[in-house]
């Protein structure tokens, strides 16, 4: 919102940064979420865009409770500072797509599929740790039936759904949750067929978000098991979209979708 107002007021990044006195960097890491960000600071650059006393005051409430401490944060010592602002930006997105190339996202994975996939990539972790993982996932997923959700859009390998996690009880379940999900409003689930054969994601999986109040995607997230970059680019967003588009056009409509998870469950 502050750099779509900045720009609406016919300002510039070396215009605010000397308003503000501080570098054009420091600035540019307010408007991309990169750094906490100070009331005074919102309340300085209102001043400099000529906002009005309502969305002012609206700024500033949002600026405040971005500093509070947000659920994530007790599980810092279970969960890498990388992936807890990755959960702080999901928390607050207005629309999310995901392609997934192995296992399924954690936004819809059932306890006892965490389980299992915690005990594959950890097998020394405690049942303590595991405990925490899936208290996690159901912290992020209850989001989703919250007021005011994301709209989700899910793509998934076929492997993701072909791929047995934990043995066919918690497989079937975890493909019954995936046939739930996908019948939600605000989800959207399509399955990437062996049969489509080679496609522009097949480098891996990735999260790409957009947020209110903005007319494009802000960032595309990509994470390994050591940490993750967070694509910013317009040229790297302009690819991941046309990504998507691909994805779109070549996976299975929803219904087909349902089906081929059906059939899954059925060869289980």
């Amino acid at each position: 919102m502050l750099r779509q107002l900045r720009q609406d007021s016919g300002h510039t990044l070396k215009d605010a940064a000397a308003w503000l006195n501080m570098g054009e960097s420091a600035v540019s890491k307010i408007e991309k979420a990169k750094t906490a960000i100070k009331v005074q600071t919102v309340r300085a650059l209102g001043q400099l865009y000529d906002v009005d006393a309502a969305k002012l005051d609206y700024l500033l409430r949002l600026a405040s409770e971005s500093n509070e401490r947000g659920w994530w944060t007790a599980y810092r010592d279970t969960v890498p500072e990388w992936f807890r602002q990755f959960v702080g930006l999901e928390a607050d997105a207005l629309d999310l797509w995901n392609y997934e190339a192995e296992h399924v996202p954690g936004l819809l994975q059932t306890p006892e599929y965490v389980r299992a996939l915690m005990r594959s990539n950890r097998p020394d972790m405690s049942d303590a740790e595991v405990d925490r993982q899936v208290k996690i996932r159901r912290e992020r997923q209850a989001r989703l039936n919250g007021d005011d959700p994301p709209r989700l859009h899910f793509y998934l390998n076929e492997a993701v759904i072909r791929r047995p996690v934990g043995g066919p009880e918690v497989m079937r379940d975890q493909l019954h949750r995936l046939i739930d999900a996908s019948r939600s409003p605000h989800t959207t689930l399509r399955i990437l067929p062996f049969a489509t054969g080679p496609h522009p994601a097949m480098s891996g999986a990735f999260v790409m978000m957009q947020f209110p109040e903005e007319d494009a995607p802000a960032f595309v997230y990509v994470d390994n098991e050591r940490g993750a970059i967070y694509q910013e680019d317009p040229g790297d967003i302009d690819r991941y979209a046309v990504v998507v588009d691909v994805l779109e056009r070549l996976s299975l409509s929803p219904d087909d979708s349902r089906g081929m998870l059906a059939e899954a469950i059925n060869e289980q």
